[in-house]
């Protein structure tokens, strides 16, 4: 027997009856851990896509963030955002490295505000050991697991302690698992399973494609939604400006690409070109709009509005 399962351009959400007398009035913010941020929505820990200096924009307006994890130095990222009193969110891997960083942070007297475990799959005993890792050395932290897209896998992960689970495999737009390892479930069916399965937040990884995709990943069940190119080829987007017949575009590269690996090894991911959109400040206003106005159709005052709004699927 084969699913049939969707994604978010599979579905459009079913508007109620609007209560606030402008959408203005809607409240986005979101609690997430022991802070609560602006939107539920934040960028990718993608080399590409943020840097140290993005990710002190970011908490400074009060959205979440979190450092990508390769060549990075934890120690000096988190003393530094931690003296300009903001919160540190790093990630991690599973290899020595990671395990290093975590000694060095501790011999530092450092704890990170929130840690994500980055990896491919993280439904492994590597990620296993490391969750139990992190939250020995760090009880205080609040630990991301991910990333994972079955229920049983977001269940394992919890376990094992995790505060918060990522869901998404190979749903972005330069992730090539899919086409490489065969590998993929959509967005829709994903969020939704892992979900229901859990106590514990989580945040849907992958696939938006436009703003009310933000939307249907809250009435699918996620608290948070990690998105990599909403986020690039602006002023504060890491990646390095290309011109092409006199065209700007900014590179934006996935993790698991020879371009972020350098070397062409057990390669998953892409690199591509997106048009230079300047600074990112439009965006983010554009996408808080429209979340606000996202909860006014769904008969509310703030996120908890969207949950249980019927989705109705479309034929294509």
């Amino acid at each position: 027997m084969i699913r049939t399962e969707i994604n978010y351009g599979d579905v459009y959400l079913v508007p109620k009856k609007t209560v606030v007398d402008s959408r203005k009035q809607c409240d986005t913010s979101v609690a997430f851990g022991s802070r609560r941020f602006a939107m539920p929505v934040y960028p990718s820990n993608m080399k590409s896509v943020v840097n140290a200096e993005s990710c002190e924009y970011f908490a400074r307006l009060g959205w979440f963030y979190t450092m990508h994890r390769f060549n990075v130095d934890v120690v000096g990222f988190v003393a530094d955002m931690q003296q300009k009193g903001l919160f540190a969110s790093i990630s991690m891997g599973v290899n020595e490295d990671s395990y290093q960083q975590v000694q060095d942070l501790k011999a530092a007297g450092l704890t990170p505000e929130y840690i994500t475990l980055d990896v491919a799959n993280a439904w492994c005993v590597k990620a296993e050991r490391m969750i139990k890792h992190l939250k020995a050395s760090f009880p205080g932290s609040f630990i991301i697991g991910g990333n994972i897209a079955t229920a049983e896998a977001a269940r394992e992960l919890e376990i094992w302690g995790c505060d918060a689970i990522k869901a998404g495999i190979a749903g972005g737009r330069v992730c090539i698992t899919k086409n490489k390892t065969g590998f993929h479930r959509p967005m829709i069916s994903t969020v939704q399973e892992c979900a229901a399965a859990v106590s514990v937040p989580v945040i849907a990884d992958g696939g938006i494609v436009e703003h009310g995709d933000i939307a249907k990943a809250l009435v699918c069940g996620a608290s948070m939604v990690m998105a990599g190119s909403l986020f690039a080829g602006f002023d504060e987007s890491a990646g390095e400006i290309v011109e092409i017949g006199g065209k700007l575009y900014k590179e934006y590269f996935g993790s698991a690409s020879q371009f972020n690996k350098g070397a062409y090894v057990n390669v998953e991911g892409k690199k591509i070109l997106v048009e230079y959109k300047g600074r990112i400040d439009k965006l983010l206003l554009e996408l808080q709009e429209d979340l606000q106005s996202s909860v006014s159709y769904a008969g509310g005052r703030d996120l908890a509005a969207l949950q249980g709004i019927e989705m109705i699927r479309v034929p294509r």
